[in-house]
Protein backbone atom coordinates (compact mmCIF):
# COMPACT_ATOMS: atom_id res chain seq x y z
CA UNK A 1 0.00 0.00 0.00
CA UNK A 2 1.49 3.14 -1.51
CA UNK A 3 2.07 6.05 2.05
CA UNK A 4 -0.24 9.00 1.17
CA UNK A 5 1.85 12.34 0.41
CA UNK A 6 1.10 15.94 1.99
CA UNK A 7 0.31 16.25 -2.40
CA UNK A 8 -2.78 13.96 -1.71
CA UNK A 9 -4.05 15.65 1.53
CA UNK A 10 -3.82 19.09 -0.68
CA UNK A 11 -5.66 17.91 -3.75
CA UNK A 12 -8.30 16.28 -1.16
CA UNK A 13 -8.49 19.49 0.64
CA UNK A 14 -8.68 21.66 -2.51
CA UNK A 15 -5.85 23.65 -0.99
CA UNK A 16 -1.96 24.03 -1.73
CA UNK A 17 0.80 21.81 -0.06
CA UNK A 18 2.16 25.09 1.60
CA UNK A 19 -1.10 25.45 3.22
CA UNK A 20 -0.97 21.45 4.44
CA UNK A 21 2.52 22.28 5.74
CA UNK A 22 1.20 25.57 7.54
CA UNK A 23 -1.41 22.88 9.32
CA UNK A 24 0.62 20.24 10.20
CA UNK A 25 3.08 22.31 11.31
CA UNK A 26 0.37 23.89 13.62
CA UNK A 27 0.89 27.39 12.15
CA UNK A 28 -1.99 29.98 13.30
CA UNK A 29 -1.97 31.58 10.09
CA UNK A 30 -4.74 29.55 8.79
CA UNK A 31 -8.09 29.77 9.00
CA UNK A 32 -10.13 27.55 11.13
CA UNK A 33 -12.37 26.48 7.92
CA UNK A 34 -9.57 25.68 5.83
CA UNK A 35 -7.42 23.94 9.01
CA UNK A 36 -10.86 21.53 9.03
CA UNK A 37 -11.04 20.56 5.54
CA UNK A 38 -6.73 19.98 5.61
CA UNK A 39 -7.48 17.56 8.46
CA UNK A 40 -10.47 16.00 7.65
CA UNK A 41 -8.76 15.08 4.24
CA UNK A 42 -5.94 13.91 6.41
CA UNK A 43 -7.83 11.64 8.19
CA UNK A 44 -9.55 10.33 5.06
CA UNK A 45 -5.90 9.26 3.45
CA UNK A 46 -4.71 8.37 6.82
CA UNK A 47 -1.88 10.37 6.67
CA UNK A 48 0.22 11.63 8.88
CA UNK A 49 3.47 14.00 8.72
CA UNK A 50 6.81 12.33 8.63
CA UNK A 51 8.63 13.38 12.03
CA UNK A 52 12.06 14.04 10.72
CA UNK A 53 10.29 15.99 7.37
CA UNK A 54 7.95 17.77 10.59
CA UNK A 55 11.18 18.55 12.32
CA UNK A 56 13.04 19.78 9.27
CA UNK A 57 10.45 22.28 8.04
CA UNK A 58 9.89 23.52 11.07
CA UNK A 59 13.44 23.63 12.50
CA UNK A 60 11.95 22.20 16.22
CA UNK A 61 12.04 18.61 16.63
CA UNK A 62 9.75 16.60 18.94
CA UNK A 63 11.88 13.54 18.50
CA UNK A 64 14.71 11.86 21.27
CA UNK A 65 17.29 9.92 20.21
CA UNK A 66 18.07 6.69 22.25
CA UNK A 67 21.49 4.52 22.22
CA UNK A 68 21.39 1.24 23.83
CA UNK A 69 24.55 -0.20 24.74
CA UNK A 70 23.56 -3.78 23.89
CA UNK A 71 20.34 -4.93 22.69
CA UNK A 72 20.75 -8.57 24.42
CA UNK A 73 20.68 -6.93 28.16
CA UNK A 74 17.02 -6.39 29.74
CA UNK A 75 18.79 -3.73 31.46
CA UNK A 76 18.70 -1.69 28.77
CA UNK A 77 14.50 -2.15 28.18
CA UNK A 78 13.57 -1.18 31.30
CA UNK A 79 15.21 2.07 31.49
CA UNK A 80 14.02 2.47 27.92
CA UNK A 81 10.37 1.75 28.99
CA UNK A 82 10.76 5.34 31.84
CA UNK A 83 12.02 7.09 29.14
CA UNK A 84 9.50 6.01 26.78
CA UNK A 85 6.69 6.95 29.41
CA UNK A 86 7.91 11.06 29.66
CA UNK A 87 8.57 11.08 26.27
CA UNK A 88 5.26 10.07 25.34
CA UNK A 89 3.60 12.42 28.09
CA UNK A 90 5.38 15.45 26.58
CA UNK A 91 4.15 14.45 23.09
CA UNK A 92 8.04 13.44 22.07
CA UNK A 93 8.71 10.21 20.40
CA UNK A 94 11.99 8.42 20.38
CA UNK A 95 14.05 6.59 17.62
CA UNK A 96 16.59 3.99 19.01
CA UNK A 97 19.68 2.35 17.86
CA UNK A 98 22.85 0.38 19.50
CA UNK A 99 26.47 0.35 19.26
CA UNK A 100 26.74 -3.32 19.91
CA UNK A 101 29.14 -2.23 22.78
CA UNK A 102 31.83 -1.81 20.41
CA UNK A 103 33.25 2.34 20.49
CA UNK A 104 33.84 2.03 16.90
CA UNK A 105 30.52 1.20 16.28
CA UNK A 106 29.21 2.93 18.86
CA UNK A 107 30.22 6.49 17.11
CA UNK A 108 28.50 5.58 14.17
CA UNK A 109 25.51 4.96 15.76
CA UNK A 110 25.99 8.23 17.39
CA UNK A 111 26.52 9.75 13.97
CA UNK A 112 23.37 7.95 12.41
CA UNK A 113 21.23 9.64 15.66
CA UNK A 114 22.38 13.02 14.96
CA UNK A 115 21.41 12.55 11.46
CA UNK A 116 17.76 12.50 12.11
CA UNK A 117 18.69 15.98 13.51
CA UNK A 118 16.43 14.94 17.28
CA UNK A 119 15.84 17.17 19.85
CA UNK A 120 18.69 15.61 22.16
CA UNK A 121 19.94 12.37 23.11
CA UNK A 122 20.30 9.76 25.88
CA UNK A 123 23.30 7.49 25.74
CA UNK A 124 22.47 4.48 27.73
CA UNK A 125 25.93 2.89 29.00
CA UNK A 126 28.06 4.34 26.17
CA UNK A 127 31.50 2.92 25.88
CA UNK A 128 32.34 5.88 23.11
CA UNK A 129 35.15 8.06 23.56
CA UNK A 130 34.40 11.17 25.58
CA UNK A 131 35.66 13.32 23.22
CA UNK A 132 33.11 12.36 20.63
CA UNK A 133 30.16 12.49 23.21
CA UNK A 134 31.80 16.29 24.03
CA UNK A 135 31.74 17.13 19.99
CA UNK A 136 28.18 16.01 19.96
CA UNK A 137 27.16 17.64 23.00
CA UNK A 138 28.33 21.31 21.38
CA UNK A 139 25.57 20.30 18.77
CA UNK A 140 22.26 19.14 20.98
CA UNK A 141 21.54 18.11 24.89
CA UNK A 142 22.89 14.55 26.04
CA UNK A 143 22.37 12.54 29.04
CA UNK A 144 24.13 9.54 29.71
CA UNK A 145 22.44 6.78 31.93
CA UNK A 146 25.23 4.17 33.94
CA UNK A 147 28.12 6.34 32.49
CA UNK A 148 29.86 9.25 34.54
CA UNK A 149 30.86 12.37 32.71
CA UNK A 150 32.53 16.01 33.53
CA UNK A 151 31.42 18.05 30.62
CA UNK A 152 29.20 20.39 32.11
CA UNK A 153 26.53 20.28 29.19
CA UNK A 154 26.27 16.84 29.61
CA UNK A 155 23.33 15.60 32.49
CA UNK A 156 24.20 12.07 34.13
CA UNK A 157 21.98 9.46 35.40
CA UNK A 158 23.51 6.38 37.93
CA UNK A 159 23.91 4.57 40.84
CA UNK A 160 26.02 3.98 43.62
CA UNK A 161 28.39 0.98 42.03
CA UNK A 162 30.00 1.11 44.96
CA UNK A 163 27.64 1.12 47.28
CA UNK A 164 26.10 -1.66 45.75
CA UNK A 165 29.11 -3.95 45.52
CA UNK A 166 29.71 -2.59 49.37
CA UNK A 167 25.30 -4.62 50.19
CA UNK A 168 26.34 -7.81 47.94
CA UNK A 169 29.58 -8.31 50.00
CA UNK A 170 28.40 -7.41 53.30
CA UNK A 171 25.37 -9.99 52.56
CA UNK A 172 27.84 -12.72 51.27
CA UNK A 173 29.83 -11.81 54.38
CA UNK A 174 26.57 -12.56 56.93
CA UNK A 175 26.29 -15.56 55.49
CA UNK A 176 29.57 -17.20 56.44
CA UNK A 177 31.66 -16.56 53.32
CA UNK A 178 35.08 -15.67 53.09
CA UNK A 179 36.25 -16.53 49.98
CA UNK A 180 34.23 -14.47 47.41
CA UNK A 181 35.45 -13.52 44.03
CA UNK A 182 34.15 -10.61 41.57
CA UNK A 183 33.51 -11.14 38.08
CA UNK A 184 34.16 -7.74 37.00
CA UNK A 185 32.74 -5.71 34.29
CA UNK A 186 36.70 -5.15 32.33
CA UNK A 187 36.48 -1.94 30.44
CA UNK A 188 32.56 -1.29 30.74
CA UNK A 189 30.89 2.03 31.97
CA UNK A 190 30.49 1.69 35.92
CA UNK A 191 32.89 -1.02 36.11
CA UNK A 192 34.97 0.47 37.98
CA UNK A 193 32.88 1.72 40.99
CA UNK A 194 31.67 -1.84 41.53
CA UNK A 195 35.08 -3.29 41.66
CA UNK A 196 36.37 -0.09 44.10
CA UNK A 197 33.45 -1.13 46.12
CA UNK A 198 33.66 -5.07 46.35
CA UNK A 199 37.95 -4.66 47.40
CA UNK A 200 36.56 -1.85 49.96
CA UNK A 201 34.02 -4.30 51.46
CA UNK A 202 36.60 -7.01 51.29
CA UNK A 203 39.29 -5.12 53.00
CA UNK A 204 36.64 -3.83 55.13
CA UNK A 205 36.05 -7.59 56.27
CA UNK A 206 39.49 -8.67 56.52
CA UNK A 207 39.31 -10.64 53.67
CA UNK A 208 41.34 -10.66 50.53
CA UNK A 209 39.86 -9.69 47.09
CA UNK A 210 39.70 -12.05 44.41
CA UNK A 211 38.81 -9.48 41.12
CA UNK A 212 38.36 -11.90 37.71
CA UNK A 213 38.46 -10.34 34.78
CA UNK A 214 35.25 -10.34 32.64
CA UNK A 215 32.45 -8.33 30.84
CA UNK A 216 28.70 -7.54 31.16
CA UNK A 217 27.76 -10.80 29.10
CA UNK A 218 27.02 -14.25 29.61
CA UNK A 219 29.09 -15.62 27.61
CA UNK A 220 31.71 -14.00 29.36
CA UNK A 221 30.51 -15.26 32.86
CA UNK A 222 30.70 -18.54 31.92
CA UNK A 223 34.40 -17.71 30.59
CA UNK A 224 35.10 -16.56 33.82
CA UNK A 225 34.12 -19.87 35.94
CA UNK A 226 35.58 -22.48 33.70
CA UNK A 227 38.83 -19.98 34.01
CA UNK A 228 38.45 -20.00 38.23
CA UNK A 229 37.84 -23.90 37.65
CA UNK A 230 40.67 -24.80 35.77
CA UNK A 231 42.82 -22.61 38.06
CA UNK A 232 40.90 -24.88 41.29
CA UNK A 233 40.88 -21.27 42.57
CA UNK A 234 36.79 -21.28 42.84
CA UNK A 235 35.76 -19.48 45.71
CA UNK A 236 32.10 -20.15 47.73
CA UNK A 237 30.82 -17.39 45.99
CA UNK A 238 30.66 -14.80 42.93
CA UNK A 239 29.53 -11.70 42.85
CA UNK A 240 28.57 -11.04 39.33
CA UNK A 241 29.30 -7.25 37.33
CA UNK A 242 25.61 -7.51 36.45
CA UNK A 243 22.68 -10.25 36.21
CA UNK A 244 23.30 -11.18 32.68
CA UNK A 245 27.12 -12.01 33.78
CA UNK A 246 25.52 -14.15 36.39
CA UNK A 247 23.63 -16.48 34.81
CA UNK A 248 26.36 -17.10 32.16
CA UNK A 249 28.32 -17.98 35.85
CA UNK A 250 25.38 -19.61 37.27
CA UNK A 251 24.89 -22.23 34.04
CA UNK A 252 28.63 -22.50 33.88
CA UNK A 253 28.72 -23.74 37.58
CA UNK A 254 25.87 -25.94 36.81
CA UNK A 255 27.41 -27.48 33.53
CA UNK A 256 30.05 -28.26 36.06
CA UNK A 257 27.87 -30.57 38.23
CA UNK A 258 28.49 -27.67 41.38
CA UNK A 259 24.98 -26.90 42.36
CA UNK A 260 23.87 -22.76 43.67
CA UNK A 261 23.59 -22.48 46.03
CA UNK A 262 24.75 -25.33 47.69
CA UNK A 263 27.99 -25.10 46.61
CA UNK A 264 28.61 -21.84 45.20
CA UNK A 265 26.47 -18.84 46.04
CA UNK A 266 25.81 -15.99 43.33
CA UNK A 267 24.85 -12.81 43.42
CA UNK A 268 23.88 -10.31 40.33
CA UNK A 269 23.71 -6.64 39.97
CA UNK A 270 20.76 -4.75 38.13
CA UNK A 271 17.60 -6.69 39.36
CA UNK A 272 16.10 -6.98 35.90
CA UNK A 273 13.24 -9.11 34.96
CA UNK A 274 15.47 -11.95 34.05
CA UNK A 275 16.77 -12.15 37.50
CA UNK A 276 13.11 -12.73 39.27
CA UNK A 277 12.11 -15.29 36.91
CA UNK A 278 10.88 -18.51 39.33
CA UNK A 279 13.46 -20.60 37.92
CA UNK A 280 16.58 -18.05 37.86
CA UNK A 281 15.63 -16.18 41.38
CA UNK A 282 19.03 -14.32 41.24
CA UNK A 283 19.72 -12.70 44.30
CA UNK A 284 21.47 -9.44 43.21
CA UNK A 285 21.35 -5.79 43.43
CA UNK A 286 18.34 -3.09 42.24
CA UNK A 287 19.21 -0.57 40.22
CA UNK A 288 15.95 1.37 39.52
CA UNK A 289 15.82 1.18 35.96
CA UNK A 290 12.47 2.33 34.80
CA UNK A 291 13.03 5.75 37.45
CA UNK A 292 16.72 5.91 35.64
CA UNK A 293 14.80 6.15 32.64
CA UNK A 294 12.53 8.73 33.92
CA UNK A 295 15.17 10.81 35.09
CA UNK A 296 17.08 10.76 32.42
CA UNK A 297 13.99 11.90 30.22
CA UNK A 298 12.88 14.92 32.27
CA UNK A 299 16.81 15.88 32.81
CA UNK A 300 16.70 16.00 28.44
CA UNK A 301 13.32 17.64 27.95
CA UNK A 302 14.74 20.52 30.66
CA UNK A 303 17.88 21.24 28.47
CA UNK A 304 15.66 21.10 24.99
CA UNK A 305 13.16 23.66 26.16
CA UNK A 306 15.91 25.99 27.92
CA UNK A 307 14.49 25.57 31.85
CA UNK A 308 18.11 24.69 33.00
CA UNK A 309 21.49 25.17 32.18
CA UNK A 310 23.27 23.62 35.06
CA UNK A 311 24.29 20.10 35.01
CA UNK A 312 22.24 17.63 36.87
CA UNK A 313 24.24 14.50 38.20
CA UNK A 314 21.72 12.14 39.27
CA UNK A 315 23.05 9.79 42.01
CA UNK A 316 20.46 6.93 43.54
CA UNK A 317 21.22 4.36 45.73
CA UNK A 318 21.07 0.58 44.85
CA UNK A 319 19.51 -2.13 46.97
CA UNK A 320 19.93 -5.54 48.12
CA UNK A 321 17.30 -8.24 46.83
CA UNK A 322 17.84 -11.54 48.21
CA UNK A 323 16.64 -14.97 46.15
CA UNK A 324 17.43 -17.85 46.17
CA UNK A 325 21.10 -18.25 44.48
CA UNK A 326 22.74 -17.01 48.18
CA UNK A 327 23.20 -19.08 51.12
CA UNK A 328 25.60 -20.04 53.98
CA UNK A 329 29.10 -22.04 52.63
CA UNK A 330 28.33 -25.93 52.44
CA UNK A 331 30.47 -26.20 55.92
CA UNK A 332 28.62 -24.20 57.94
CA UNK A 333 25.10 -25.79 56.73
Amino acid sequence: MVRPTMEDVALRAGVSRALVSLVMRGSPKVSEMRRSAVLKAAEELGYSPHAMARSLASRTSTVLGVMVSDLHNAFFAEVVDGIDEVARDQGFDIIINTGGRSPARERRALESLLSFRPAGLILLSPVVPATAIGKAAEQLPIVLVARSSRVSTVDTVNDDGEQGARLAIDHLVSLGHQRIAHLDGGEGTQAGPRRRGYIAAMEAHGLTPQVVSSEYTDAAGARAIRSLIESDSLPTAVLSCNDFNAVGAISALEDAGLCVPQDVSVVGYDNTSLAALRHISLTTIDQPRAEFGRLAASALLQRVREDRTEPVRHLLNPSLVVRNTTAPPGGLR
